[in-house]
């Protein structure tokens, strides 16, 4: 692990004075490690860049053990064309960085035994979005600085109406239902009936935190808290507000999943039967785990839920190019391709709810774009306002990268030339005008041609 430490810190030498005193204070303090039965910490973040997966991955293990244990999961990312790399946390040899560049392109971190002082250097990596990477181990303050917060050391999530019969007798072997999913398909898969087998550490989610993602979550009877000991304080989680499975999407792209549970992964849980121990419960011979570890592996690391910006074009209705210059009521047509990674391939995107601002500080104007074909058009009239604006397009939606595209343009007044020479409001006026001058002009015939009588002696 020092070696780990020294190789990224050896990498970051040219960090900032704050950054180096945050590292100074973090080195003064340890983490209490938590019983890797009870608690696991899984955080991955991705690059910003689409991660495809024929990606390098080192995977960092506290023993390679973990690596047969956990065999099928590592097996599914290896079948999608990632290349694993299985290396002990001690391993002297260990290096992050080189030159400058990163060695690898996505990190798996299934090692317990990992001090948590290095949480700083991964949250750099995420506020960049450079790595991805995978953490298992309590490190509390990289929970905190994401929204997430893990209870008390040697705590575990109980449910006493939801638990498996296999379960020893503590009711910590949580059958959670599938009904307590996060509704987005891009994040936990298809929809199914199949329940997941849960057996951890109990979290909850700072609720300012708006980018926090309640992945799956507790039934209504579950809570956190020593299963050893009688409830002496009101828990740390209760009810829904338990988290068994979070995440966050930040505004740069970067993606972290925590589990509260290493098990959750693991071969015997992916190959075990469900059956609740209340009276009647059905049996399952096959669980949720492994569709869901899949379609959250996924989506962490990019092959699901990544939108990217094509061509974008923008003209007046009835011409191909745009101009230098806009003018106030234009009549334009704004068009903009945009396309998902599915399968390793862009596809076109197949959305009806992403909208166009023209936007001068405030939006002047809000449309929908409508389909077709493989891009996203709409024809609308500029606002009678000169200045400058934007076409933007700002779509944000649940399990999707951030899409944004602001394309600038100037729109001028009208030109002496191009005004109306006569304007239908002024008619009243006009009409004076014309009558004061054949007023004037009756006015003079008479004046001139009116012939006064001449006085009789």
């Amino acid at each position: 692990m020092a070696s780990l430490t020294a190789a990224v810190q050896t990498s970051r030498s040219g960090s900032a004075s704050s950054s180096k005193q945050r590292s100074g204070m973090t080195t003064q303090r340890r983490f209490r490690l938590l019983d890797n039965k009870t608690l696991v910490f899984l955080s991955l973040a991705s690059m910003l860049h689409c991660a495809l997966a024929d990606g390098k991955t080192l995977v960092l293990l506290d023993n390679l053990n973990i690596r047969d244990t956990h065999s099928m999961f590592f097996r599914s990312l290896a079948d999608r064309g990632f290349d694993l790399a299985f290396k002990t946390a001690d391993d002297p040899s260990l290096s992050l960085i080189k030159y400058g560049q990163f060695l690898y392109d996505h990190l798996i971190i299934f090692a317990p035994s990992v001090e948590g002082k290095i949480y700083i250097y991964f949250l750099h990596l995420i506020q960049n979005g450079v790595f991805t990477f995978m953490a298992c181990d309590p490190l509390r303050e990289l929970g905190s600085e994401c929204g997430i917060e893990f209870d008390e050391e040697k705590t575990a999530v109980i449910d006493h109406h939801n638990f498996d019969v296999s379960d020893p007798g503590e009711h910590t072997l949580i059958v959670a239902a599938p009904e307590n999913l996060l509704k987005a398909p891009t994040i936990v898969g298809k929809p199914t009936n199949k329940p997941v087998l849960f057996k951890g550490v109990g979290m909850v989610a700072d609720p300012e935190n708006p980018l926090v993602l309640d992945i799956l979550t507790g039934s209504s009877t579950s809570y956190s808290f020593f299963p050893d000991r009688p409830i002496s304080q009101y828990p740390h989680a209760v009810g829904k507000n338990t988290l068994l499975i979070a995440g966050l999407q930040a505004r740069n792209n970067a993606r972290v999943v925590f589990s509260g549970s290493l098990d959750f992964f693991s071969d015997s849980f992916f190959n075990s039967a469900v059956q609740k121990a209340t009276p009647g419960s059905p049996r399952h011979e096959q669980n949720g785990n492994m569709d869901l570890a899949e379609a959250l592996s996924r989506w962490v690391f990019k092959e699901a839920g990544v939108l990217r910006v094509g061509a974008v074009t923008h003209h007046p209705v009835g011409e191909t190019t745009p101009p230098a210059a806009y003018t106030i009521t234009d009549l334009v047509e704004f068009s903009i391709v945009i396309e998902m990674l599915s399968e390793g391939r862009w596809v076109p995107f197949d959305g009806d709810d992403i909208q166009l601002e023209f936007v001068r500080i405030d939006p002047f104007v809000r449309t929908y774009l409508k389909k077709n074909g493989g891009k996203y058009s709409v024809q609308f009239t500029l606002p009678d306002v000169y200045g400058v604006f934007q076409f933007k397009v700002d779509y944000n939606r649940l399990g999707f990268t951030h899409l944004y595209s602001s394309t600038q343009v100037s729109v001028r007044p009208l030109q002496h030339t191009q005004y109306e020479r006569f304007i239908p409001s002024a008619f009243p006026y006009y009409a004076s005008v014309f009558s004061m001058m054949a007023g004037l002009f009756v006015f003079s015939i008479v004046f001139l041609h009116m012939k006064e009588k001449e006085k009789s002696d």
